[in-house]
């Protein structure tokens, strides 16, 4: 183990033993124990996702038993290590966890660990293991964005969809925006957005249309579901591709396979992980930071909530209201 600080207790936010938000606890704990091809990290900043409300109320497909720390990503110091490793104690890194997050210390695996650079805080860092790392997959494994294509993205003042704005046009496309409010996609035309649309009426399916001489979008970046999903299937271009990112809506989405024939379209799940998908998580990183090199990325964090706040935080992100990332400052 490399030199580290005396660690034996730290503050975290626990499941209760039943599922629900309103169950989560604010505790003392020990420090997570280190297995070989982990290492204990000091927790600067958590960042949220959709996905730990699901983990909380336990509707993820990931389900630890309870009680656990919830979230699943992070940035911050290496404090130790486990026998031989490239890491050592001081490193800045940013993880994806599987969790153990919403903690002072949690274990990484030392594989899931990327290092983050000088010119990189915390916050802005803590953004990228998931959203842009899924945004990158989407757009550059489960299809090849490019010049060619119009990309339609759906929440694009949120983590997933900004990171997708982003990294399309850096691909060379052009990029429809939809979002809730003017100051939400006023902020997606901010980080390369063409033309940004309020869907939360009826015609914004004929605005993209309009917008696009009546072909549709040849791709969809869906992170809402629900009848988001549905009602994009009506302004997809033929041989199109829609995305199925999440379901932030809260609603899985029954799509028509009539539409899909009728434009010989295409419907793909993006789901990644360290494991099965080793190489293009390591083909993504590389192009994630030649992104970040060139200034062609610039992750949007809200960071008005502290480790303590994390049930407040949790309203915000549930409800919608927020832009970019929510980040827990630890």
């Amino acid at each position: 183990m490399t030199p580290s600080e005396n660690i034996e207790r730290m503050r975290c936010w626990t499941s209760g033993e039943q599922p629900g938000c309103a169950n989560l606890q604010f505790d003392e704990a020990p420090v997570p124990e280190q297995q070989p091809g982990t290492m204990l990290v000091r927790v600067h900043a958590a960042a949220l996702n959709f996905s730990d409300l699901l983990m909380i109320d336990g509707k993820y497909q990931v389900r630890p038993p309870r009680p656990f720390i919830p979230g699943q990503e992070v940035s911050g110091t290496v404090v130790k290590t486990t026998g031989e490793s490239r890491w050592k104690a001081g490193d800045r890194i940013a993880s994806k966890v599987f969790w153990g997050g919403f903690a002072q210390y949690v274990s990484v695996r030392e594989d899931m660990a990327m290092a983050l650079p000088d010119d990189l805080d915390f916050a802005r860092g803590a953004a990228l293991p998931v959203v842009y790392m899924t945004a990158m997959v989407a757009l550059h494994d489960s299809v090849i964005a490019g010049p060619q294509d119009t990309v339609l993205v759906h929440a694009a003042a949120g983590g997933v969809g900004l990171a997708a704005v982003e990294i399309a046009k850096a691909a060379g496309a052009r990029v429809i925006a939809t979002a809730g409010t003017d100051a939400k996609r006023h902020l997606a035309l901010q980080h390369g957005a063409d033309i940004a649309i309020d869907y939360r009426g009826d015609g914004w399916k004929d605005e993209v249309k309009a917008a696009t001489d009546g072909k549709g979008a040849s791709i969809i970046v869906d992170p809402v579901g629900g009848d988001i999903a549905v009602e994009s299937l009506r302004c997809l271009a033929r041989h199109g591709t829609l995305l199925i990112v999440g379901f932030a809506s809260g609603t899985i989405a029954r799509l028509p396979s009539n539409y899909l024939l009728l434009n010989s379209a295409t419907v793909k799940g993006v789901l990644w992980d360290h494991d099965r998908d080793a190489s293009i998580v390591a083909e993504m990183t590389e192009r994630l930071w030649d992104l970040w090199n060139r200034k062609k990325i610039n992750p949007v964090v809200d960071t008005r909530f502290s480790l303590e706040d994390l049930p407040r935080a949790l309203d915000e992100l549930a409800s919608r209201g927020s832009t970019g990332k929510l980040i827990l400052k630890v």
